[in-house]
């Protein structure tokens, strides 16, 4: 992989306007309109929970969903405000204000245009699977806490911690204050949201729920004078649709510097989502996904939505799956969603000021359950005891600590325990007496060959890095065997050799020599052998001691004990 080669950038909205038909439009207009309206509550919902308003959430959705439309390598990728980043942006707001939003949500912008640019897109894929889902659980589970004031119409008085203990314990001693009629109206709403698929799967149950309770609220207090029942006007104020101008972020070194780790994992975040949305989407309708047009279109929705005040942009797995179900097949369905949200946001608002708080908290209550991935997780129990141990560190970092923290150390640990299980599974083999050369080869000839005594065989089976180097130096230092005349150091099953495996080889090289032990190399591959004639190992031992097969460097080894053991008695 090159980092300069030219830009891999080819939006599929491109190739997909060369053959494009009225029948394909007809099947983007259909699929559009129903994840625009899929879309609705969930922007809403996701933009009050990061703490903005639903006007934020909404031109999110505009525009970010135009963006990764247009300029995205998926077809059929749907773009917007998602759960995943709730608590990230959450944790931002609190710190920074709605300022340091813009501006971490900005650089994360750059971060993955430049990834993008320099054709990372594959390489996010090597995340581990256990982290992926260590931290969506975790990330569940805080969506749902944060929902608990809503849900039951608690009233606190008191500064809500930041943290996940903290919050319960609020919660606890606020419990007093839960009203009924609150609960009553969130009760409903998931019993429509979960009964309305049982009814019709076509027919969205978080905007079922949205439309019946909203109108029953308004209905009852209307006709019954009914109080107690916060709503999104009660909450943000009358919101109208105009327009938001764009505004310049003021980005300087200070804030970069305190931002940039939230930038990162807000990047990473979006990367890792969208990337995995289109590779479900891609399982769905046989398409390939460009990765790397795929970041640069995320990249540049997400330089793009701040400027308008809105909340960082990712692909949307739910809403990419009911578009492709619909029969979105071309980038023109998203575009069309993302213009029928927009003619929400114009005409509707004074109606979305009337959705109650307790309604949008259950239908995140939903979101987080789907979103848990509580089913992966059973699946994975079996699995081994390293991924286990990475999902449940990354889920409690997530849950306890932030979702920056989660990411870095489930990445160290995931490397730690992988580096551990290859150390584990490379095999050092001592031969004393004989060995056959075609020993765990295809050959059907077996070729035995005779040690003269004072030569030992190392063999090493795998790479020859830190933690086999020092496994390796173990074996030799411990070996039941007196000390030899000469060693041989079997490679062939060696694929690379770092600094440390060529460090200890140069200690065991000089230690042997002191000892007045020869070193053999055998089986050394063309490119183990490029490194160790940079490192100097060939002036070392003598490039005649680094054979190309065993048999040869039995041949050598048996000759120079020889030559030894004929030596010694005119040395005594």
């Amino acid at each position: 992989m090159s980092l300069f080669k030219k830009p891999d950038f080819r939006p599929a909205l491109v190739s997909a306007c060369r053959n494009y038909s009225a029948a394909k439009f007809r099947s983007d207009l259909v699929a559009g309109i129903v994840v625009g309206i899929v879309a609705l509550p969930l922007a809403i919902a996701f933009a009050i929970a990061s703490g903005v308003s639903p006007a934020e959430g909404l031109i999110t959705a505009v525009i970010g969903g135009f963006i990764v439309s247009a300029l995205g390598g998926n077809s059929v990728q749907i773009g917007g405000p998602t759960g995943a980043f709730i608590v990230i942006i959450y944790g931002i707001i609190q710190t920074y204000g709605l300022t340091g939003l813009a501006i971490a949500t900005f650089m994360a912008g750059c971060i993955l245009v430049l990834m993008g640019l320099f054709r990372l897109g594959t390489i996010i894929k090597f995340i581990p699977y256990p982290i992926v889902v260590g931290f969506t659980a975790g990330i569940a589970l805080t969506i749902f806490s944060t929902q608990m004031p809503d849900l039951l119409g608690l009233s606190i008085s008191e500064k809500m911690p930041g943290d996940f203990l903290g919050k319960w314990g609020v919660y606890i001693r606020n419990i007093g204050t839960a009203q009924t009629a609150t609960i009553i109206v969130s009760v409903v709403s998931l019993l429509i949201i979960v009964l309305t698929p049982k009814i019709s799967k076509k027919i969205p149950g978080a905007l079922t729920a949205i439309i019946v309770v909203t109108a029953g609220v308004a209905l009852l207090r209307e006709q019954f004078g009914l109080e107690g029942i916060a709503t999104i006007g009660d909450r943000f104020g009358e919101m109208t649709g105009s327009l938001p101008h764009a505004s310049a972020i003021g980005i300087n070194m200070m804030s970069v510097n305190a931002l940039l780790p939230s930038a990162f994992t807000i990047a990473m975040l979006g990367a890792i989502e969208s990337l995995l949305s289109a590779t479900v989407a891609d399982g769905r309708t046989g398409d390939r996904t460009n990765c790397n047009t795929e970041l640069i279109g995320q990249g540049v929705a997400n330089l793009t939505v701040p400027l308008f005040g809105g909340i960082p942009v990712t692909g949307a797995i739910a809403r990419t799956m009911t578009n492709i179900t619909n029969g979105g097949r071309t980038p023109v369905a998203g575009i069309i969603h993302a213009i029928v949200l927009l003619a929400i946001f114009l005409f509707a608002m004074p109606l979305i000021n009337m959705v109650p708080m307790a309604c949008l908290a259950a239908v995140l209550v939903m979101v987080s359950v789907n979103m848990s991935g509580w089913r992966t997780i059973s699946g994975m129990i079996h699995n081994p005891k390293s991924d286990i141990s990475v999902l449940v560190v990354t889920f409690l970092l997530t849950v306890i600590f932030n979702l920056t923290i989660a990411i870095e150390i489930g990445l160290l640990l995931a490397m730690v325990l992988f580096l551990r299980r290859v150390t584990e599974n490379t095999t050092i083999k001592e031969y004393s007496e004989q060995l056959d050369a075609a020993e765990d080869t295809d050959l059907r000839t077996h070729e035995v060959l005779d040690l003269k005594p004072g030569v030992s065989v190392y063999e090493i089976d795998g790479p020859f890095f830190f933690g086999a180097a020092t496994k390796f130096d173990e074996v030799v230092r411990m070996s039941l065997q007196e000390a030899p005349l000469v060693r041989i150091i079997r490679m062939r099953k060696v694929p690379f050799i770092d600094s440390t495996g060529i460090h200890n080889l140069e200690i065991l090289i000089e230690s042997s020599h002191k000892e007045g032990i020869h070193i053999v190399l055998s089986g050394v591959r063309d490119n183990v052998r490029e490194v160790l004639n940079h490192a100097g190992v060939d002036r070392l031992i003598g490039s005649d001691h680094i054979c190309g097969h065993i048999s040869t460097a039995v041949r050598v080894a048996n000759a120079l004990a020889v030559e030894i053991r004929s030596q010694k008695p005119e040395a005594e």
